[in-house]
């Protein structure tokens, strides 16, 4: 499960480039908070401490608690907007979390046991083609990573969509198809260290 950031927010009075650019001004980022069947709510929370929660690495596939006026909104960030000049965030969404609702996320792959695939061992590279799947999550239960185990893989293997198993409640977004995450292809180096050698 994803770790669950807290960043503390204030109500923003007035929408508007004039009124967001005076915000960033004071070293604020203007967020909107929208979903859960009410209104969107206009804050606007400390750029460092945005700047800080982003370095994580994690921010995006995360449970925020915006504290704002004394309550606590639970919320899934799904967009940050950054200066082109800059790279400092100017806006950021968020949707409101409400009850057992599912979200959709980008979560992490990680391959494990690569020192278990013959493949591997043989001088074989994974070729990883998606570094993030698209999952359906319970909003409670968001996974960090998902862990791909590669044991027994030789070169020449493909693993899809459908050797990985996903927490419970979790699935893919795309389900029209057994799509690729990675596969085991022959070193493609190897044969042109050995051409250079030779010339050398």
């Amino acid at each position: 499960m994803s770790e669950t950031l807290t960043l503390p927010a204030e109500a923003r009075e007035r929408a508007g480039k004039g009124a967001s650019r005076a915000l960033r001004r004071e070293g604020r980022t203007p967020a909107v908070i929208y979903g859960g069947k009410e209104e969107p709510t206009m804050i606007h929370v400390e750029q460092k401490e945005l700047v800080r929660q982003l370095g994580t690495g994690h921010f995006m596939n995360s449970i925020v608690l915006i504290e704002i006026g004394g309550k606590t909104v639970r919320t899934l960030p799904k967009d940050v907007a950054f200066h082109p000049v800059t790279d400092r965030p100017t806006h950021v969404d968020f949707l409101r979390l409400s009850g057992d609702s599912k979200v959709e996320v980008s979560v992490p792959v990680v391959f494990v046991n690569e020192d278990a695939s013959p493949g591997l061992k043989k001088g074989g590279v994974l070729n990883i083609v998606r570094h993030e799947l698209e999952l359906l999550c319970p909003n409670a239960d968001i996974p960090d990573e998902i862990q791909i185990d590669v044991t027994g893989r030789e070169i020449g293997d493909s693993i899809h969509i459908s050797n990985v198993t996903l927490p419970k409640g979790v699935t893919s977004v795309i389900t029209d198809r057994d799509f690729t995450i990675a596969t085991v292809i022959a070193p493609s180096g190897l044969k042109s260290s050995e051409g250079e050698a030779a010339s050398e």
